[in-house]
């Protein structure tokens, strides 16, 4: 299997992990058949993302595709964030192999998830945003948590 040297770098060298303690909204996805399971923090003010932290217990492509997604709604609005997809995730790292595709689509639902617990939080309402899919299939709601 090959990967592109950005998604090497985002492996070896990941922005933005961790987590933001105030966060206005957190979404966790986690896909049950590959194990990969990604936590997004976000940061909003005046319906602009000053911050986007992440946590994601996985593969390398995982660990990549959440790093760049992060990056790249970083002082976005919330709308333009919103048009994040996980083939510009892909393009950004210049590509992922077949098998890894799903990494990306786990950025993009983590992403959506994250805007959808502060659409939520804040009782507002997010034009094009959907409730996040529901994963009965794997408990990680303690995963991340700090003991």
């Amino acid at each position: 299997m090959e990967y592109s040297e950005k998604v090497m770098d985002h492996f070896m060298h990941p922005r933005n992990v961790g987590e933001i303690e105030d966060a206005s909204g957190v979404g966790t996805v986690g896909n049950a058949k590959c194990g990969d399971i990604m936590k997004v923090y976000l940061k909003i003010e005046d319906g602009i993302i000053q911050d986007a932290k992440f946590k994601t217990f996985g593969c390398g492509a995982a660990v990549a595709t959440s790093s760049m997604a992060t990056e790249l709604i970083k002082g976005r609005t919330i709308e333009e964030a919103l048009k994040l997809t996980n083939k510009a995730v892909m393009e950004a790292l210049d590509g992922l192999p077949k098998v890894k595709v799903h990494c990306s689509v786990l950025a993009e639902e983590a992403l959506r998830a994250a805007l959808w617990d502060y659409a939520k939080t804040n009782n507002i309402k997010i034009e094009g945003l959907e409730p996040p899919k529901e994963d009965d299939d794997l408990d990680h709601h303690d995963l991340f948590d700090e003991e």
